[in-house]
C-alpha cells in the first residue's frame, strides 16, 4: 500500500535557501532529498550542500525551470527545494479506511485561502488531538513556507489529509458514515449544547465565500452582540478544544 502513495502524500516540499538550511539543521525533521538548480551559486548554497552531506541527504541537480515547477512558486525558490518527510500525512481514501468505525474528528477546509490561517489551524488541530485536517488541493494553499511558519513548524507533524476538492471529501466521508457539520453564524444550534456525532467532519468555510459544500447540520459559536464572526483559525481552536474535551 505504501508504495502506491503519491510523493505529495509523503513529503512536504519546501523552497528557499533559509528554510531548506533550517530543515537540514533540525534534528526533528527528516529530509528525503534536496534539489538544486544547475545555475545556483553562492555561499548560502555551499552551506546547504555541506549540511546535506553531513546528514547524508541526497542532492540532485536540475534545470532552474524544473526547480521552479517543483516549488510551485516562481518567485521565491532561490534555486533550491527540499522534500521533508511528513509522517502523518495521508490521502483521504487511506485515512477513512484506516480509521474504520473508530470515533474520529476532522476539519475540512472549504476555501480557506490565507496561508496564515491554514498554518494556525494545523497547529491547533494537532495540539488538540484532532484526527485530521483535510486540505483540498483545489482552493487551499500549498503547504509551503508561509503555512509552515504560521504553524510554528508543526505542519510537518500535523495529521494532514489530502484530497482533490472539498465536495469530493464530503461525498466520500458522508458515504463512510461521517456527520458533516458546518460552522455558521446563522445557525441556531450552539456548538456547546449540541449532541455531537462520534465520527464528525467540521467544515471551516473560506474567508470570503463561506461554505460551498452541503452539510448535514450547522453549528454556531455563540457571540455577544457587536461581534459578527470569529477569524476562521480562532473558530477552529474553539471547536477543536470543545470537541476533544468532551
Amino acid at each position: 500500500m505504501e508504495s502506491k502513495r503519491s510523493p505529495r502524500d509523503k513529503w512536504i516540499t519546501i523552497y528557499g535557501r533559509k528554510p531548506v538550511l533550517e530543515a537540514l539543521h533540525d534534528p526533528a525533521l527528516s529530509v528525503a532529498k534536496v534539489v538544486v538548480a544547475d545555475n545556483a551559486t553562492g555561499q548560502s548554497l555551499q552551506d546547504i550542500l555541506r549540511a546535506a552531506a553531513k546528514v547524508d541527504v541526497p542532492v540532485e541537480r536540475a534545470t532552474a525551470s524544473r526547480v521552479k515547477w517543483l516549488a510551485g512558486n516562481g518567485k521565491h525558490d532561490q534555486g533550491v527545494v527540499a522534500d521533508v518527510d511528513a509522517p502523518r500525512m495521508t490521502p483521504l481514501e487511506e485515512f477513512v479506511r484506516d480509521r474504520g468505525k473508530r470515533p474520529t474528528n476532522v476539519f475540512l477546509l472549504d476555501g480557506v485561502t490565507n496561508p496564515g490561517n491554514v498554518g494556525m489551524i494545523l497547529r491547533t488541530a494537532t495540539g488538540a488531538g484532532f484526527d485530521g485536517v483535510i486540505l483540498p488541493r483545489a482552493g487551499t494553499p500549498h503547504v509551503g513556507p508561509l503555512v509552515i511558519k504560521a504553524s510554528a513548524g508543526v505542519a510537518f507533524q500535523a495529521p494532514i489529509v489530502n484530497t482533490s476538492t472539498a465536495k469530493t471529501a464530503v461525498d466520500l466521508l458522508r458515504t463512510a458514515g461521517y456527520h458533516i457539520y458546518g460552522l455558521s453564524a446563522r445557525s441556531h444550534d450552539s456548538l456547546f449544547k449540541a449532541d455531537l456525532a462520534p465520527r464528525a467532519v467540521y467544515v471551516l468555510g473560506g474567508e470570503t465565500n463561506g461554505l460551498t459544500v452541503p452539510t448535514d447540520s450547522d453549528l454556531q459559536i455563540p457571540l455577544h452582540p457587536g461581534v459578527e464572526s470569529l477569524n476562521v483559525a480562532i473558530a477552529a481552536a474553539v471547536v477543536a478544544f470543545e470537541v476533544t474535551n468532551r
